[in-house]
């Protein structure tokens, strides 16, 4: 925010208007024990140019992607932002609205959000989409408690294969209504064409007619491609809901979960249009079949005319405990991601169909040029033989770590240390090549691996 600066007078108007003689007296609601005594070991007071030039120098030593290149993923994702997206969401009326659950909420913010949802409807091959959750792991949640409402059943299967962030966050929210979780493997490394997708044949011996939903994400943590359709036969054979995390840019060139099956469709929408932004905010969609659409979390927006014949936007359902009777509702999520699911409207429209299959080819493209020329390096190799997407998985000849920490050196984010979440792949990378990554960028990458394999790290 901008430098604002209180004098003396300024603060004695201050408490004159709210009614007190100093600051203390404000502070009288908070316990005398533990009210700060001590006197803070702060510098002295600096001007507006001293201090912006302060703050300047600090925010030099932070890193940014203008100065390096990321080769990082696992679910945030570096794509190309077109400059017209930053410049809609900027514009007062959306950036200043309050969150638009309200029924005052304006026609202009109401019709946003009924694009974006006919928008990830037609991405996911669902009928129903809701405004946007809070992210891809609150929305895999939420869809995994939707399906035990939908099934009354108490059991949850999910792939191992799905993003380790995403299943803490499921077991968290589902430990507190009692439905455990059972992880369903991923084919080991030897099975040419297979290795790294989930276990069929594991699925099969663990599901039964107490599960309520099967989980899978597509493509998956390790960027490999899944075979949705054996997956759903396998759900759909027990009566159990299938659901599928997805990367919304895959869908520019494979199919949609709702073709292969999908009952519910979940994912996050970073890649469409927003920034890395440290980690957030982001958006979660949300999306499923018609049938089971009263039993959706959040809010959605409809399409209606007025009372003169005119089209107009509503709230149509609103299935959250604020609203609605607490026995009643699906879920106590308290908004939506509006002006990042704006961010994720404005994108699409502007790429189209067409911009969005190309930048998925450019995807695959780039991943597969740099995982073929990586694994020429002596010492490294391709983990896993299943089809991939933007991204794969390499087994490195010395310490993962060393070779993260030496390509950060040359100002190369050189992608995810696997061994903090998968045990069995300790010395392997997952690295992530988007649209963005230059040819030059990716021999780049591949030169500095090849010194490092050379001097053993």
């Amino acid at each position: 925010m901008a430098y604002v600066p209180n004098t003396e007078k300024d603060k004695r108007e201050m408490l004159s208007a709210i009614g007190v003689d100093n600051i203390e007296k404000l502070l009288t609601d908070i316990p005398e024990e533990i009210r700060l005594k001590k006197e803070l070991n702060l510098p002295s007071p600096l001007s507006e140019i001293e201090l912006k030039k302060e703050m300047l120098s600090l925010s030099e030593k932070n890193a940014d992607l203008l100065h390096y290149t990321s080769f990082l993923g696992a679910g945030a994702y570096d794509h190309y932002i077109p400059s017209v997206v930053e410049h809609m969401v900027s514009r007062s009326e959306f950036y200043t609205a309050y969150t638009p659950y309200q029924a005052e909420a304006s026609q202009g913010m109401l019709q946003s959000i009924y694009e974006f949802q006919s928008m990830i409807c037609e991405l996911t091959g669902m009928e129903a989409a809701n405004a946007s959750m809070y992210d891809g792991a609150s929305a895999t949640a939420e869809a995994a408690m939707m399906a035990v409402r939908i099934t009354k059943r108490k059991e949850i299967l999910v792939s191992r294969a799905l993003h380790p962030n995403y299943r803490m966050v499921l077991k968290t929210y589902l430990q507190g209504i009692g439905i455990p979780i059972k992880e369903i493997t991923f084919l080991p490394v030897g099975q040419t064409g297979k290795d790294g997708i989930t276990d069929a044949d594991a699925l099969s011996s663990f599901i039964s007619d107490n599960t309520a939903a099967v989980i899978i994400q597509q493509p998956n943590f390790f960027g490999c491609i899944e075979d949705l359709s054996a997956i759903s036969a396998i759900a759909k054979k027990f009566g159990a809901l299938f659901i599928v995390s997805v990367d919304p840019i895959s869908m520019g060139i494979l199919k949609s979960p709702g073709e292969l099956g999908a009952d519910i469709v979940v994912g996050e929408g970073q890649a469409l249009g927003n920034s890395l932004s440290f980690g957030g905010p982001y958006l979660g969609f949300f999306a499923a079949r018609k049938e089971h659409v009263r039993q959706m979390p959040g809010r959605l927006v409809g399409a209606t005319v007025d009372g003169q014949g005119k089209r107009g936007y509503c709230l149509t359902l609103q299935t959250r405990e604020q609203h609605i009777k607490r026995e009643r509702a699906t879920s106590n999520i308290c908004t939506n991601q509006a002006l990042c699911a704006l961010a994720a409207t404005v994108y699409l429209s502007v790429i189209g169909k067409e911009g969005l299959r190309k930048v998925a080819e450019l995807c695959l493209q780039k991943a597969h040029y740099a995982k073929r020329e990586i694994s020429k390096i002596k010492g490294f190799s391709s983990t896993f033989g299943a089809s991939f997407f933007k991204e794969f998985v390499i087994k490195t000849p010395v310490s993962a770590e060393k070779i993260f920490k030496g390509l950060l050196k040359e100002k190369i984010i050189g992608g995810l240390e696997l061994g903090n979440y998968y045990p069995e792949l300790k010395e392997h990378l997952l690295i992530c090549v988007t649209e963005k990554r230059t040819r030059e960028e990716i021999e780049r990458l591949i030169n500095r691996m090849t010194e490092m394999a050379k001097k053993g790290g």
